[in-house]
């Protein structure tokens, strides 16, 4: 069963048509639909069966009292004279139409509001459906990034520093990953110290004339991660700075640091 054919049966135009609610624009559609598609035309013929067995099946005959009842009720002399055997006949069709009227119409209503709650279900499915190919999507992503992280730690032109604190910071370790020819820098923040809350560790590369900063550390970025490559830089240092980062580097020694091998 094709998309077409399912999204006009979940539309619910089958049971409006089979009440008599719809437009005429959406009568002439369902027809050209019941012509057109075998699956439509016996979900139409299904449904028309299904209310005619429930008005079969709740049928209620009309009370044989009720038109003498009638009868006894209204005036001798009727302005019109009536045949009590025609009469009684008409009125007991009149009823049972009544009743099978009403039946046929609280049928298709369930039956709508039942095709209704399968849509909704249908939509519900589809919603996690594509939230599950976004998850599938990004877990794609991550393990990409993950495979090109690991292509450059395993290139030989890949240099490895490793950068150990001090007596002021006795557990920091991080591991940094440089490729002069690639131009990439990672860094692993293997441990970081505690800090007061209004201090932070923060990265820098040093140049002939300046410090350039690379980025605050995070015990929360204990992974791998690409920072900024600097070009022509002599070493790497870690100092302590105010939270939310410097743009130049404090006067204090740095908890950290290591001198890089210089380009050929």
């Amino acid at each position: 069963m094709n998309d077409k054919i399912n999204t006009f049966l979940n539309s619910g135009l089958l049971n409006k048509y089979l009440i008599g609610q719809t437009s005429a624009s959406e009568t002439l559609e369902v027809e050209h639909y019941i012509s057109e598609y075998p699956e439509i035309k016996k979900a139409y013929e299904t449904l028309q069966d299904k209310l005619e067995f429930t008005a079969q099946l709740n049928g209620v005959k009309a009370p044989k009292s009720v038109l003498n009842s009638v009868l006894e009720a209204i005036d001798d002399k009727p302005v019109i004279a009536l045949k009590p055997k025609r009469s009684k006949k008409w009125y007991s069709y009149a009823v049972a139409a009544s009743v099978a009227a009403l039946l046929f119409a609280g049928s298709s209503a369930y039956l709508f509001n039942q095709n209704q709650k399968l849509s909704d279900e249908n939509q519900v499915i589809a919603d996690e459906i594509f939230d599950l190919r976004s998850d599938i999507a990004n877990n794609n992503n991550t393990l990409n990034q993950l495979l090109e992280q690991f292509k450059q730690l395993n290139n030989p032109e890949t240099e490895k520093y490793i950068l150990k604190g001090n007596r002021r910071a006795k557990n920091l370790k991080t591991v940094a990953y440089i490729n002069p020819k690639e131009k990439k820098s990672m860094i692993d923040v293997v441990s970081l110290p505690q800090l007061p809350d209004n201090k932070v560790y923060q990265i820098w590369a040093e140049l002939q004339d300046k410090m350039v900063s690379l980025g605050v550390l995070s015990e929360a970025d204990r992974r791998l991660q690409e920072i900024p490559y600097t070009e022509d830089a002599l070493g790497l240092s870690i100092s302590i700075e105010p939270k939310g980062g410097s743009q130049i580097r404090s006067n204090d020694t740095p908890v950290a640091e290591i001198s890089l091998k210089l380009n050929d």
